[in-house]
């Protein structure tokens, strides 16, 4: 999976007013887990993040993104936060 591919997932799913998506592999060169997979960094503003728990959020994320492991990714960062008001 590749930030492009995350992003593409995120913006189908949850229709982010803001979205970021930055691969920091490079950052885990040499650590064990750079060898299971890529390490991610999601930044996301989404009005479906509304009255939901930050533990709630992320599971929304994580169930766009399908099952993680599977497609390459070892680590995946996450700031969910509702888009700023009007």
């Amino acid at each position: 999976m590749t930030a492009d591919e995350i992003e593409t997932r995120l913006r189908a799913a949850l229709a982010p007013q803001h979205l970021q998506v930055q691969d920091d592999s490079h950052l885990h060169a040499g650590h064990a887990g750079a060898r299971e997979g890529r390490h991610f960094t999601v930044h996301i503003a989404s009005a479906r993040f509304a009255g939901l728990s930050r533990v709630a959020r992320h599971r929304l994320v994580y169930d766009s993104l399908g099952p993680l492991g599977a497609q390459g990714v070892h680590a995946l960062a996450i700031v969910a936060e509702l888009p700023p008001a009007d």
